[in-house]
């Protein structure tokens, strides 16, 4: 039988309100609170936290607090992304970003999905990954929405809304988040 935090994982109607996904979830709210108070001259004790707190690439990612995330352990990290400050990841499934990613201020990552039946939405919800390649470019204030995959060296203009997938090299921006043109590599 599988629990919730597989049917959650695996993209099923999960409940929320499970024992093991809440205390799952309030780790992560207190690491992240213990992370959003640091001082900059507090490296150390942010990486250490960071470690922790994210599935992989704890160990190299620069982050400008504030943080926010659901769980955590369900971002994983390629070498060297950034976040700068009031980054929010909602990471009920696995969000995997690529090698030298660096994310605006107020980015937002949802992959938090809700059911459109009123009744099953009090009890349930579910989700759906996401994923961004290496050397992606997110301006500030876009929010990348559930399922959505961003191609190697693509670049999204800032306070885009991405609903679909964005291809490798290309410029998009706009809301819903379109492709502009291709970039010159």
């Amino acid at each position: 039988m599988s629990t919730e935090l597989d049917k959650m994982l695996a993209g099923e109607l999960y409940d929320p309100l499970d024992a093991q996904l809440t205390a799952m979830r309030e780790r992560a709210r207190d690491l992240c609170q213990t992370l959003n108070v640091t001082r900059e001259t507090q490296g150390h004790v942010r990486r250490r936290i960071l470690e922790q707190l994210l599935g992989a690439g704890g160990d190299t990612v620069r982050m400008q607090p504030p943080f926010h995330c659901d769980y955590g352990v369900n971002i994983e990290l390629g070498e060297s992304v950034f976040f700068n400050f009031n980054c929010v990841v909602l990471d009920v499934c696995r969000v995997r970003i690529g090698h030298f990613t660096l994310f605006g201020p107020a980015v937002q990552i949802y992959t938090a999905m809700h059911p459109l039946d009123a009744a099953l939405r009090r009890q349930q919800e579910y989700g759906t990954p996401v994923e961004i390649g290496d050397d992606v470019w997110v301006g500030g204030g876009a929010i990348i929405l559930p399922g959505v995959r961003i191609g190697s060296r693509a670049v999204i203009g800032a306070g885009s809304i991405v609903t679909r997938d964005v291809p490798e090299g290309v410029f998009a921006a706009g809301n819903p988040c379109r492709v502009i043109r291709k970039l010159d590599t």
